[in-house]
Formats: structure tokens, C-alpha cells, sequence
């Protein structure tokens, strides 16, 4: 990865949501939505993401929510507001897995990811998402960016991403160090671009996408949009550490640092 090359950034003022409409033509997309245990939040992102119609039809072609072994009423929800939904198969469980599975059951040429606890996801996340992908043929995979609030503060959210892979990116991988939230789950991708990528299976898996990609097709295939604000439930310090153990662990295994089995 050449240290000149930079993602593409746009602000909020760059999205136009009618120009995005006119060049959709022939591109289908779909929503691939992994949840475990999300049936308190999954039901409004899915109602966001199906409320958008142009000329009396969806934006979205296709929404898919794979149910990563919930306990609670996720897969029940999720069909109730629209969704089809796909089981994790298996006894194994995990983020990148889930994603790896909603892929293989979706058909678009343009496929977004989004994130099942996201409190106040918008009509408009898929198509800023989507924009970059359709003005610019050479654009591979979008990341969203955002203020992420902390409890009753408007910041602070975020902490592995701050903590843990931002600064290895920084380190480790030139021009990656720009992208502003590596972690990001709502993520759009070309269907093509996946077919030389394999996903991680836990956590690890978005700074993973986002690392290969940029091997593959260079820093300057990536672009990142401005989503605004972005709530979701914020986990207990505790949690952090495993997760943090996953994106660290899948950053330096690409950067062939031989790591001990767990």
C-alpha cells in the first residue's frame, strides 16, 4: 500500500439522494442485517431501511437477517417487519461469520451490512452508503462515520475503535489510519469485490474486510461517508477486551506477526 494513497472521504453535503436514485439503473441491492439477541432494536432498523421508495418502489431489492442463535425473539421480529430471515447454521457463532452467511444467501450486485442495534438508523444510511459505489466505478467498499455518544455524552463512544484499531492501523498500515471508524458495521460492498475476500469469523472481521480490500485494490478503493450521529447500546467495559483481542489479533496476523493459538 503506497503511503501517498488516501479513502475517499464525503461529507454530508456531498449526498444527493435523487442523483443516487437515477444511478441505481440496473444495480440491485441487498441489506444483510446479523443479529443475536437484538429483538429490542432489529425491528426499527429493518422498518428504516424498507420505509424508502422511489416511484412506488423500494430502494432496497432485498433485506436479509441472518439469526446468529438468538435466545429471544430476534428471528420472530425481524419477520414480522419484513425481513427474511436465515439461521446461522451450525453451533458456531460470530459476527464475521454471520455476514459470511447472509452473503451467500443474497443476490444483489451492491450488498450493505448493516448493524441490528442501532437505535436511530435512517431511511437515507443505505443510500449514502451506496453513493460512492455508484459514482465511482473504482470504489470497492464504503465505511460509514459518525459520532458515536457515551451514555449522556455526545462523544466518547467507540472505545475499541480508538483504543485498539485506529492506532494499529496507524501504525501498521498506511493511509488505513484515515478512516475514522474501522469498525463500522454498516459497510457497503461490490458483490466482486467479496469474491477475493474471506471474512474473519468474530469481530475481527471489519478491520479485516477493511485491510484486504486495501491490499487487493489499494487505499484508494475505499471511500467513507458521513452517517451523522450513530446510537446504539454501549457495551460494559468488560466485554471490550475480547473484542479488542479479535481486531488486534486479526491486524497483526495480516501484518505476519505469527501469533499462539488461543
Amino acid at each position: 500500500m503506497a503511503l501517498n494513497e488516501t479513502p475517499w472521504t464525503l461529507v454530508e453535503s456531498d449526498f444527493d439522494l435523487q442523483r443516487v436514485a437515477t444511478l441505481k439503473g440496473s444495480e440491485t441491492i441487498s441489506v444483510v442485517v446479523p443479529a443475536r439477541n437484538e429483538s429490542l432494536t432489529v425491528g426499527h432498523v429493518l422498518d428504516s431501511v424498507r420505509s424508502l421508495t422511489f416511484e412506488g418502489k423500494h430502494f432496497v431489492d432485498e433485506i436479509v437477517v441472518v439469526n446468529d442463535h438468538s435466545s429471544d425473539d430476534t428471528a420472530t421480529v425481524a419477520a414480522r417487519h419484513g425481513a427474511r430471515v436465515v439461521n446461522l447454521p451450525g453451533h458456531q457463532s460470530g459476527k464475521g461469520l454471520a455476514m459470511a452467511h447472509g452473503l451467500a444467501t443474497v443476490s444483489g450486485s451492491l450488498v450493505v451490512f448493516l448493524d441490528a442495534d442501532v437505535t436511530n438508523t435512517a431511511p437515507d444510511f443505505v443510500p449514502r452508503l451506496v453513493q460512492p459505489l455508484l459514482d465511482n466505478p473504482a470504489i470497492k467498499l464504503v465505511k460509514a462515520y459518525y459520532e458515536r455518544p457515551l451514555l449522556n455524552m455526545p462523544t466518547g463512544g467507540g472505545r475499541v475503535t480508538e483504543i485498539a484499531a485506529r492506532p494499529i492501523l496507524s501504525l501498521l498500515f498506511p493511509g488505513l489510519g484515515e478512516i475514522r471508524q474501522p469498525l463500522a458495521g454498516e459497510t457497503a460492498v461490490r458483490r466482486g469485490t467479496l469474491d477475493q475476500i474471506t471474512f474473519e469469523s468474530g469481530y475481527g472481521v471489519e478491520i479485516a474486510l477493511l485491510i484486504d480490500v486495501a491490499r487487493t485494490f489499494g487505499v484508494q478503493s475505499i471511500a467513507q461517508i458521513d452517517l451523522g450521529v450513530r446510537r446504539h447500546r454501549n457495551r460494559p467495559i468488560e466485554e471490550l477486551r475480547p473484542m479488542s483481542v479479535e481486531v488486534l489479533r486479526a491486524a497483526l496476523e495480516r501484518h505476519g506477526v505469527v501469533l499462539p493459538e488461543n
